[in-house]
């Protein structure tokens, strides 16, 4: 009896062996195109948590240190009540006031200005002021006053003469300052006082802050012989403002 040789199965792998051709594009795409693998960001992550934690507890403290600075600045109003110093120009006078052709000023002032203290527990300690006098934009005369300690509940005469000799003026402000001199009611005049000075409480100081004074509404005319004449002050007014200096500006 023979045997019967049956033909071997061909494997289900060779009918996919041979794809159809030419091969499709989507085949094509498929197979050049690369599998995307998502990169891990846990570099960034880490940085970005970082910077936010920094400006949270940067901006915490800001507010934590403006809360104490408050704090601090109510507790010492209430405990001292704070008053600014007031200034007044209480006598002026002019001895002398020329302007020659060649635009040079000779000018001679005795001036008196009163500073108030009005505060119970705080003294004022001053560096030496300068003080100017102005007509109009006019620089008419300089002068300086030495430091001096301002006490409690306590008025201050500020006396001083300022002498200008031989000072050179611009055109304009001759002309300026001529056409003042003629003026019926007198020259008006502005006092300008600046310094710095330092509050004193017991053995609290604080830093020196500058201080301008412009005192205004100020009259007086030309002497007529050698007897100086005595500017009107009844309508007088003194500004003070404090000046800050943060870096290289002053506000």
């Amino acid at each position: 009896m023979t045997d019967r040789v049956y033909p071997s199965a061909k494997p289900a792998a060779a009918a996919t062996a041979n794809p159809a051709f030419p091969a499709t594009k989507a085949q094509l795409y498929g197979a050049t195109r690369p599998t995307y693998r998502p990169q891990p960001h846990h570099r960034r992550r880490s940085k970005r948590r970082c910077c936010c934690t920094f400006f949270f507890w940067l901006i915490l403290t800001v507010l934590v240190l403006l809360l104490l600075i408050g704090i601090a600045g109510t507790a010492f109003y209430l405990l001292y009540r704070p008053h600014r110093p007031t200034f007044t120009v209480t006598s002026l006078k002019l001895s002398y006031l020329n302007l020659t052709a060649s635009s040079t000023l000779n000018s001679r002032f005795d001036v008196t200005v009163s500073a108030t203290n009005p505060n119970k527990k705080i003294l004022f300690a001053y560096d030496p002021t300068s003080i100017a006098i102005l007509s109009g934009d006019v620089d008419v005369g300089d002068g300086t006053v030495p430091a001096f300690l301002h006490g409690k509940k306590n008025t201050t005469l500020i006396k001083t003469s300022i002498v200008s000799t031989g000072s050179a003026l611009q055109s304009d402000d001759a002309s300026r300052l001529k056409s003042s001199m003629k003026n019926k009611n007198g020259l008006p005049l502005t006092v300008n006082l600046e310094t710095k000075v330092k509050a004193k409480t017991g053995k609290l100081k604080t830093p020196k802050v500058g201080i301008r004074v412009s005192c205004d509404g100020i009259r007086v005319n030309l002497p007529s012989g050698k007897k100086p004449a005595t500017a009107s002050t009844s309508h007088a007014k003194c500004n003070v403002d404090v000046r800050f200096k943060i870096w290289k500006w002053t506000i």
